[in-house]
């Protein structure tokens, strides 16, 4: 599982985001308030941003979030409109490398999965001869993703469907995922909790809230989250026969 957030809006340098909240992503690796499954994000972390929409830039690393010495440097050089953060705490048998890491990217769209899936049940949905980037579920995740974006079709929407189509094939499936693309976030909460804050220079969209603020507001399950600079959209899931039931806050995910 993870901790993951977007940030769309004015540009806004990436050590305010990650760094400055008070109970932000780096505490949240640590001592997570809201998560459902772990208790540490211990296994590494990344952020990504877009310099412009359609372009996206990744660091990635296996340190916790807490011990890493070289992200704080650049993240005071870099300011965007559009960031993605995510630390990580691999499921069991899953790699441990770079390359399993939140984001993911194409070049031009990042994505995270705070959840898991079961790589033999929906590995159909992968064409042949495409390879993800690790072994981990959350890689071969974002390889499906890239590969139905080529269609054309808008992100929330195939992401929406790209959720169904998994949880037919694995209902015991958590699927939180959080994707941007330089103009918008579009995230969906299935097992796992999120919630959203609409601040003067834009919108974040969070695993937890980032501080004890009254103004942050949770997202139910089973719904999808459309969120640009000024606007968030909130819309029911579609129910799935066979999901796996929903969950709230401080409630345990079935096994």
């Amino acid at each position: 599982m993870c901790r993951h957030f977007a940030w769309v809006g004015a540009p806004t340098n990436l050590h305010a985001l990650v760094y400055g909240p008070g109970y932000g992503l780096v505490e949240q690796a640590k001592v997570p308030r809201w998560q459902q499954i772990g208790l540490v994000n211990k296994d590494g972390f990344g952020v990504g941003w877009h310099p412009a929409p359609g372009t996206a830039t990744v660091y990635r690393t296996t340190t916790s979030i807490w011990e890493d010495a070289t992200f704080p440097a650049l993240a005071r050089e870099v300011e965007s409109r559009c960031v993605l953060a995510a630390a990580r705490a691999a499921s069991p048998g899953m790699p441990i490398e770079e390359t399993a890491n939140a984001p993911f990217t194409d070049g031009q769209i990042l994505l995270s999965l705070n959840g898991h899936l079961n790589v033999e049940k929906t590995g159909a949905l992968l064409e042949a001869g495409r390879i993800p980037e690790s072994g981990c579920d959350s890689a071969f995740l974002a390889a499906v993703l890239w590969q139905r974006l080529e269609a054309g079709r808008p992100l929330d929407v195939t992401i929406e469907d790209l959720l169904y189509d998994i949880v037919a094939l694995d209902p015991n499936a958590c699927l939180n995922m959080l994707a941007t693309d330089g103009r918008r976030a579009v995230a969906t909460t299935w097992a796992e909790t999120l919630c959203y804050r609409k601040a003067p220079g834009g919108v974040l969209v969070a695993s937890e809230p980032h501080d004890d603020g009254d103004d942050w507001v949770t997202v139910p399950d089973r719904s999808i989250v459309v969120a640009d600079g000024s606007s968030v959209v909130v819309r029911a899931l579609e129910a799935v026969v066979g999901a796996a039931p929903t969950v709230l806050p401080g409630e345990a995910v079935p096994g």
